[in-house]
C-alpha cells in the first residue's frame, strides 16, 4: 500500500461505502483515501501528462454542462477556472497521488479529480456546496471520461513533445547532409564491404525513416486520435448525458488543448477498445526501431579509433572506462539505443492491454495511458539528444574512408558486364588475397586499359545512380 499523507492531522470523509479518514490539508476526499490504501503495487501515481489532460477535460465537461444548462453557470465556471488553474500548478501531482495500478477503469483518478475540483470550486464560490459526482462528474462516467484523457494526452504528447523533436531532428540531417554528404565511404551489407556510396545517401536514408515514422504519427493524430469517447457516459448508450454533449465537449476541449478534436463515430468501440492506443504504440515502436538503427549505425561509424571502422568521431562527452585512460564511448547512441529497447517492451504491455476490452469497457486504461506517455516522453527526449550531442557535432574521418575505399576490391562489381561476373570474382579473391588495390590486379588480369579501368572503376561514379532509360 502507499505511504500515508505526511500530515498528521485527518478530517472525516464520507461516500457511498461510509465515513473514512482523511489527510487535513489534502484537497481530494473519501475515494481517492480509499484508493490510496488500496493500491501501491508500481509505486507510482499516472504522469503529470495524463492529469493535466483529466483537468482540462473537466473543464471542458463543466463549460459544456453550462451551455446545455445542465449546470448553473457560475458552479461550472468556477470548476473549470479551478482545473486549469492547477492544471498549471507546479505542486500539482501533490493532489493526485493514486498508483498507476489501480481500477482499470481509472475510475479512482476519475474521483480524485471530481473531489479535488469541488474541494477548490466550493471555496472559490465561498463555501457552496459542490458534490464531485453531481457537479463535477455531471453528464459524464469514468467509462467515457478516462478514455478521452487517453486520446487527449497522447495528442498533446505528440504535438507539443515528440512531433517537434522529430521535426528537429529532421532539419539537423538534411544540414548534415549538406555540409558532409559529399564524402564518399564504403557500403556494407552483411557488416562486409559492398559497393560505395556517399555520407549524403546514408544520412538520406536514415532522413527517409524518419519522414515515414513522422507522417504515420502525424496521420494518427489528425485521424482516430483526435475523435474522444466522451459523450457515451457508462455504455456507450450516453446515459445521463444530454443531447449534443459530445458535440459541445468536443468544442469547449478543442479551444483549451489548440487541437481539433471530435466526438468518436462510435462510443461503444471508443469505450470497449483501445485500438487507437494500439496503433499509436506501434507507431512509436516503429520509431524506436529507426531510432536504434541510426544509433546503432552512428556506434559501428566511430568504432575504433584504430582497430575500428573509424569513419566518423562523435564529440568526446566524458571519459569512457574506469580502467582504461583515454577511453571514449559513444555514450548517446548507446543511451537512445536503451530507451527504444525499452519503447517496444512498453508496446508489448500495451499490446496485452488491449485485448482487455471485455465486453463494453477496457479495464488496462491507467497502463495504456501510463505506457503511452512514457514512451512518447523518452522518445521525444532521444530524438532531441541523438541531435543535439551526436549527429550536430559529429566529425568526418575521410582519410579512412579513402583508405578504405582504395582497397575495396567489391569496387570490380563495376566490370561485370565487361569481364564477366566469373572474372570479376577472380580479380576480387586475387585482390583479397595479396591486399593490393583492384585497379592494379585488375590491370594485370583483363585486357582493359589502367585510363578505362580508373573510370570504370571510380567510387564516385559508382555512387552516383544512372538515371532509368526513357
Amino acid at each position: 500500500m502507499n505511504t500515508p499523507h505526511p500530515s498528521s492531522a485527518t478530517r472525516v470523509e464520507r461516500d457511498s461505502m461510509g465515513e473514512v479518514a482523511v489527510p487535513g490539508d489534502a484537497l481530494y476526499g473519501a475515494q481517492t483515501q480509499r484508493a490510496v490504501q488500496n493500491f501501491g503495487i508500481a509505486q507510482r501515481p499516472l504522469p503529470r501528462a495524463f492529469v493535466e489532460a483529466l483537468l482540462l477535460q473537466k473543464a471542458a465537461a463543466a463549460r459544456a454542462n453550462a451551455a446545455l444548462g445542465q449546470l448553473p453557470g457560475e458552479v461550472a465556471e468556477a470548476i473549470a477556472q479551478c482545473a486549469i488553474g492547477l492544471s498549471e500548478s507546479p505542486g500539482l501531482m501533490a493532489h493526485f497521488p493514486i498508483d498507476v495500478c489501480q481500477t482499470g477503469s481509472g475510475t479512482s483518478s476519475n474521483m480524485n479529480a471530481n473531489e479535488v475540483l469541488a474541494r477548490l470550486a466550493s471555496q472559490q464560490l465561498g463555501g457552496r456546496e459542490i458534490s464531485p459526482n453531481d457537479h463535477v462528474n455531471a453528464s459524464q462516467s469514468s467509462n467515457d471520461s478516462i478514455p478521452t484523457v487517453l486520446h487527449l494526452s497522447a495528442a498533446l504528447a505528440l504535438h507539443e513533445e515528440l512531433l517537434p523533436a522529430l521535426d528537429a531532428l529532421q532539419a539537423t540531417l538534411a544540414t548534415r547532409m549538406a555540409d558532409a554528404g559529399h564524402h564518399l565511404k564504403t557500403g556494407r551489407t552483411h557488416l562486409m564491404d559492398a559497393m560505395p556510396l556517399r555520407l549524403g545517401q546514408e544520412l538520406g536514408g536514415w532522413a527517409a525513416q524518419l519522414r515515414a515514422r513522422r507522417e504515420q504519427l502525424q496521420d494518427l493524430l489528425n485521424g482516430p486520435l483526435s475523435a474522444l469517447a466522451q459523450g457515451g457516459t457508462a455504455v456507450g448508450t450516453g446515459v445521463n448525458a444530454p443531447a449534443g454533449f459530445a458535440e459541445r465537449f468536443a468544442v469547449e476541449l478543442s479551444q483549451l488543448s489548440g487541437l481539433s478534436l471530435r466526438p468518436a463515430p462510435d462510443f461503444f468501440a471508443a469505450l470497449s477498445s483501445v485500438d487507437t492506443a494500439v496503433a499509436l504504440s506501434g507507431a512509436l515502436k516503429a520509431l524506436a526501431v529507426t531510432l536504434m538503427k541510426i544509433a546503432n549505425d552512428l556506434r559501428w561509424m566511430n568504432s575504433g579509433p584504430l582497430a575500428g571502422l573509424a569513419e566518423i568521431t562523435l564529440p568526446a562527452l566524458q571519459p569512457g572506462s574506469s580502467i582504461m585512460p583515454g577511453k571514449v564511448n559513444p555514450v548517446v547512441p548507446e543511451a537512445v539505443a536503451m530507451a527504444c529497447a525499452q519503447v517496444i517492451g512498453w508496446d508489448t504491455a500495451i499490446t496485452v492491454a488491449g485485448q482487455s476490452g471485455n465486453f463494453q469497457l477496457n479495464v488496462m486504461l491507467p497502463l495504456v495511458a501510463t505506457n503511452l506517455l512514457d514512451a512518447t516522453a523518452w522518445l521525444a527526449r532521444a530524438c532531441r539528444s541523438l541531435d543535439e550531442q551526436a549527429l550536430r557535432g559529429f566529425r568526418v574521418n575521410d582519410e579512412a574512408l579513402q583508405r578504405a575505399l582504395a582497397r575495396n576490391p567489391i569496387l570490380v562489381t563495376a566490370l561485370n558486364a565487361r569481364i564477366g561476373y566469373l572474372r570479376a570474382a577472380e580479380i576480387a579473391k586475387a585482390a583479397y588475397a595479396q591486399g593490393r588495390p583492384i585497379l592494379d590486379v585488375a590491370a594485370e588480369m583483363t585486357p582493359l586499359s589502367r585510363e578505362e579501368l580508373q573510370t570504370l572503376l571510380d567510387p564516385a561514379r559508382l555512387a552516383t545512380p544512372e538515371p532509368p532509360p526513357r
